[in-house]
């Protein structure tokens, strides 16, 4: 029996007998599958919270929380010592025209209005940073939920070298799974959602790590959490 004939054979042996016909049993499966890695099941809202804030960090994120009224000053004076001039901001959104409001004189809000062919250079060259919002997050993987739309393109948060990005506790979920069903993601899936787990990173085949290859070197997040808890 030769190399191929023993792979199949292990994966016709592997296959379940079990037949899944109908959306209901998908579902259930899947339910069972992430029961197993419950760990955050159970967890205080502070404890998920915490857990999202370590997975970060682990990822080579900067974080930090803050409280909703104070939040857009302690932003906009770190952007203003990080050296940032120019920083993408979609100020249709309460958030964004709240951090715009705060920006010292240095630093000019910039808004994605134009197609990226007519200013890909000035884009590239000249906007240190881009700050978007995030749809939720996910506590046991420190992972940003992004929904990018006309406002805040996925370009915002992968051209700029810093990526800023702002999360309300209230919106952590568990795991994925959490997420997907708490958002009814299979009533309507999204068209487009971008999952963000740190800054981005690349290796070669010496795993030599890299920062910054295929989108921002560094990502800073702000967990805004003195809003009712509960996803």
């Amino acid at each position: 029996m030769g190399a191929r004939e023993r792979i199949l054979g292990r994966l016709r042996s592997a296959t379940t007998t079990q037949q899944i016909d109908d959306d209901a049993s998908i579902d259930r499966h899947i339910d069972e599958h992430y029961a197993r890695w419950a760990a955050l099941r159970d967890a205080t809202d502070v404890q998920r919270i915490d857990a999202f804030e370590a997975a970060l960090v682990a990822s080579h994120a900067e974080v930090w929380r803050a409280n909703a009224a104070d939040w857009p000053a302690e932003l906009a004076q770190r952007i203003a010592q990080a050296g940032v001039r120019r920083l993408l901001v979609d100020t249709g959104r309460t958030e964004g025209a709240a951090l715009a409001a705060a920006l010292p004189a240095a630093v000019e809000p910039l808004a994605f209005a134009r197609p990226i062919e007519q200013w890909k250079s000035e884009l590239f060259d000249t906007v240190e940073a881009g700050f978007t919002v995030a749809r939720s997050g996910i506590a046991s993987t420190g992972t940003l939920v992004l929904c990018p739309d006309r406002g805040s393109p996925r370009t915002m948060s992968l051209a700029p070298p810093l990526h800023i990005a702002l999360v309300h506790a209230n919106t952590l979920h568990r795991d994925l799974h959490s997420a997907a069903r708490m958002e009814r993601w299979g009533d309507g899936m999204p068209t487009n959602l971008v999952l963000v787990s740190g800054p981005s990173k690349t290796s070669d085949i010496q795993q030599t790590l890299a920062y910054g290859a295929h989108g921002p070197r560094r990502l800073w997040v702000v967990i805004v959490t003195d809003e009712q808890q509960g996803a």
